[in-house]
Protein backbone atom coordinates (compact mmCIF):
# COMPACT_ATOMS: atom_id res chain seq x y z
CA UNK A 1 0.00 0.00 0.00
CA UNK A 2 1.40 3.38 -0.97
CA UNK A 3 2.14 6.18 1.46
CA UNK A 4 -0.50 8.44 -0.08
CA UNK A 5 -3.15 5.72 0.10
CA UNK A 6 -2.46 5.33 3.84
CA UNK A 7 -2.57 9.11 4.36
CA UNK A 8 -5.91 9.40 2.55
CA UNK A 9 -7.24 6.44 4.55
CA UNK A 10 -6.19 8.08 7.85
CA UNK A 11 -7.81 11.36 6.90
CA UNK A 12 -11.04 9.61 5.84
CA UNK A 13 -11.12 7.64 9.11
CA UNK A 14 -10.77 10.85 11.14
CA UNK A 15 -13.46 12.57 9.09
CA UNK A 16 -15.82 9.63 9.55
CA UNK A 17 -15.28 9.30 13.32
CA UNK A 18 -15.17 12.96 14.37
CA UNK A 19 -18.40 14.90 13.83
CA UNK A 20 -16.52 18.14 14.55
CA UNK A 21 -14.20 17.70 11.56
CA UNK A 22 -14.97 20.40 9.01
CA UNK A 23 -12.52 19.54 6.25
CA UNK A 24 -9.74 17.19 5.27
CA UNK A 25 -7.27 20.10 5.31
CA UNK A 26 -8.24 20.91 8.91
CA UNK A 27 -7.64 17.29 9.92
CA UNK A 28 -4.28 17.10 8.12
CA UNK A 29 -2.98 20.31 9.65
CA UNK A 30 -4.58 20.46 13.12
CA UNK A 31 -5.27 16.97 14.47
CA UNK A 32 -2.49 15.78 16.82
CA UNK A 33 -3.85 12.21 16.83
CA UNK A 34 -3.33 12.01 13.08
CA UNK A 35 0.14 13.56 13.37
CA UNK A 36 1.09 11.07 16.11
CA UNK A 37 0.11 8.05 14.03
CA UNK A 38 1.94 9.38 10.96
CA UNK A 39 5.07 9.93 13.03
CA UNK A 40 4.66 6.50 14.65
CA UNK A 41 4.81 4.85 11.24
CA UNK A 42 8.22 6.43 10.63
CA UNK A 43 9.57 5.54 14.08
CA UNK A 44 8.14 1.99 13.91
CA UNK A 45 9.88 1.36 10.59
CA UNK A 46 13.20 2.54 12.09
CA UNK A 47 12.58 0.40 15.20
CA UNK A 48 12.04 -2.71 13.07
CA UNK A 49 15.22 -2.00 11.11
CA UNK A 50 17.28 -1.88 14.31
CA UNK A 51 17.64 1.90 14.74
CA UNK A 52 16.20 1.68 18.25
CA UNK A 53 17.74 4.80 19.79
CA UNK A 54 16.75 7.02 16.87
CA UNK A 55 13.23 5.56 16.92
CA UNK A 56 12.85 6.18 20.67
CA UNK A 57 14.23 9.72 20.36
CA UNK A 58 11.78 10.41 17.54
CA UNK A 59 8.86 9.03 19.50
CA UNK A 60 9.76 11.31 22.42
CA UNK A 61 9.88 14.30 20.08
CA UNK A 62 6.43 13.34 18.78
CA UNK A 63 5.23 13.06 22.39
CA UNK A 64 6.50 16.58 23.14
CA UNK A 65 4.76 17.98 20.05
CA UNK A 66 1.43 16.11 20.28
CA UNK A 67 0.98 15.01 23.91
CA UNK A 68 0.60 11.43 22.64
CA UNK A 69 3.18 8.78 23.54
CA UNK A 70 3.34 5.77 21.24
CA UNK A 71 6.31 3.46 21.72
CA UNK A 72 7.94 2.75 18.34
CA UNK A 73 7.69 -0.99 19.02
CA UNK A 74 3.87 -0.93 19.16
CA UNK A 75 2.10 -2.54 16.19
CA UNK A 76 -0.83 -0.47 14.91
CA UNK A 77 -3.33 -1.43 12.21
CA UNK A 78 -5.02 0.61 9.53
CA UNK A 79 -7.45 3.50 10.06
CA UNK A 80 -6.49 3.97 13.73
CA UNK A 81 -7.86 7.26 15.07
CA UNK A 82 -7.00 9.06 18.31
CA UNK A 83 -9.65 11.70 19.06
CA UNK A 84 -8.57 14.54 21.40
CA UNK A 85 -5.31 12.66 21.92
CA UNK A 86 -3.69 14.45 24.87
CA UNK A 87 -2.37 11.99 27.42
CA UNK A 88 -2.67 8.81 25.33
CA UNK A 89 0.06 6.26 26.15
CA UNK A 90 0.62 3.11 24.09
CA UNK A 91 3.27 0.65 25.31
CA UNK A 92 6.00 -1.19 23.44
CA UNK A 93 4.31 -4.58 23.00
CA UNK A 94 0.80 -3.26 22.36
CA UNK A 95 -0.94 -4.56 19.24
CA UNK A 96 -3.85 -2.58 17.82
CA UNK A 97 -6.13 -3.89 15.08
CA UNK A 98 -7.79 -2.05 12.20
CA UNK A 99 -10.50 0.61 12.62
CA UNK A 100 -9.78 1.25 16.32
CA UNK A 101 -10.94 4.49 17.99
CA UNK A 102 -9.23 5.82 21.13
CA UNK A 103 -10.15 8.95 23.10
CA UNK A 104 -7.91 11.15 25.25
CA UNK A 105 -6.07 10.00 28.38
CA UNK A 106 -6.21 6.31 27.42
CA UNK A 107 -3.38 4.04 28.57
CA UNK A 108 -2.53 0.75 26.90
CA UNK A 109 0.07 -0.18 29.49
CA UNK A 110 1.88 -2.98 31.23
CA UNK A 111 1.66 -4.34 34.75
CA UNK A 112 5.05 -6.04 35.09
CA UNK A 113 8.71 -5.41 34.39
CA UNK A 114 9.09 -8.78 32.67
CA UNK A 115 10.46 -8.97 29.15
CA UNK A 116 8.14 -10.23 26.44
CA UNK A 117 4.48 -9.44 25.79
CA UNK A 118 3.30 -7.14 28.59
CA UNK A 119 0.86 -4.73 26.89
CA UNK A 120 -2.69 -5.25 25.54
CA UNK A 121 -3.88 -6.48 22.18
CA UNK A 122 -6.98 -4.73 20.80
CA UNK A 123 -8.98 -6.44 18.04
CA UNK A 124 -10.51 -4.78 14.99
CA UNK A 125 -13.21 -2.16 15.52
CA UNK A 126 -12.54 -1.61 19.24
CA UNK A 127 -13.48 1.73 20.81
CA UNK A 128 -11.82 2.92 24.03
CA UNK A 129 -13.48 5.72 26.02
CA UNK A 130 -11.72 8.70 27.59
CA UNK A 131 -9.49 7.92 30.55
CA UNK A 132 -9.75 4.15 30.21
CA UNK A 133 -6.78 2.00 31.24
CA UNK A 134 -6.17 -1.37 29.58
CA UNK A 135 -3.33 -3.02 31.47
CA UNK A 136 -1.25 -6.13 30.95
CA UNK A 137 -1.09 -8.69 28.13
CA UNK A 138 -4.88 -8.93 27.84
CA UNK A 139 -6.69 -9.56 24.56
CA UNK A 140 -9.74 -7.43 23.79
CA UNK A 141 -11.88 -9.03 21.09
CA UNK A 142 -13.17 -7.43 17.90
CA UNK A 143 -15.86 -4.72 18.16
CA UNK A 144 -15.58 -4.30 21.95
CA UNK A 145 -16.40 -0.98 23.59
CA UNK A 146 -14.51 0.10 26.73
CA UNK A 147 -16.29 2.76 28.75
CA UNK A 148 -14.75 6.00 29.99
CA UNK A 149 -12.40 5.55 32.96
CA UNK A 150 -12.77 1.76 32.96
CA UNK A 151 -9.78 -0.24 34.20
CA UNK A 152 -9.43 -3.42 32.18
CA UNK A 153 -7.10 -6.13 33.53
CA UNK A 154 -8.72 -9.24 32.02
CA UNK A 155 -9.26 -10.37 28.45
CA UNK A 156 -12.71 -9.98 26.88
CA UNK A 157 -14.42 -11.79 23.99
CA UNK A 158 -15.63 -10.05 20.84
CA UNK A 159 -18.72 -7.81 20.97
CA UNK A 160 -18.37 -7.05 24.68
CA UNK A 161 -18.95 -3.81 26.57
CA UNK A 162 -16.47 -3.27 29.44
CA UNK A 163 -17.21 -0.78 32.20
CA UNK A 164 -16.19 -0.13 35.80
CA UNK A 165 -13.20 -0.51 38.09
CA UNK A 166 -12.27 -3.27 37.64
CA UNK A 167 -14.06 -3.49 34.30
CA UNK A 168 -16.81 -6.05 34.03
CA UNK A 169 -17.96 -7.32 30.65
CA UNK A 170 -21.45 -7.64 29.26
CA UNK A 171 -22.52 -8.65 25.77
CA UNK A 172 -23.41 -5.85 23.37
CA UNK A 173 -27.09 -5.57 22.64
CA UNK A 174 -28.31 -5.83 19.08
CA UNK A 175 -27.98 -2.50 17.28
CA UNK A 176 -25.88 -0.77 19.96
CA UNK A 177 -23.70 1.87 18.35
CA UNK A 178 -20.16 2.28 19.73
CA UNK A 179 -20.26 6.10 19.78
CA UNK A 180 -23.58 6.07 21.63
CA UNK A 181 -22.20 3.56 24.13
CA UNK A 182 -19.15 5.69 24.88
CA UNK A 183 -21.29 8.79 25.46
CA UNK A 184 -23.92 7.17 27.69
CA UNK A 185 -23.67 8.40 31.30
CA UNK A 186 -24.07 4.88 32.73
CA UNK A 187 -20.82 3.84 31.01
CA UNK A 188 -18.60 6.46 32.57
CA UNK A 189 -17.33 6.53 36.11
Amino acid sequence: MSLWTRVREDLAAARQRDPAARSTIEIALLYPGVHAIWAHRVWHRLWRRGFRFVARAGSQLTRALTGIEIHPGAVIGRRFFIDHGMGVVIGETAVIGDDVLVYHSVTLGGRTHDHGKRHPTLGDGVAVGAGAKVLGPVVIGDRCAIGANAVVTRSAPADTVLVGIPARPRARRSGEDVRTLLMAPEYSI
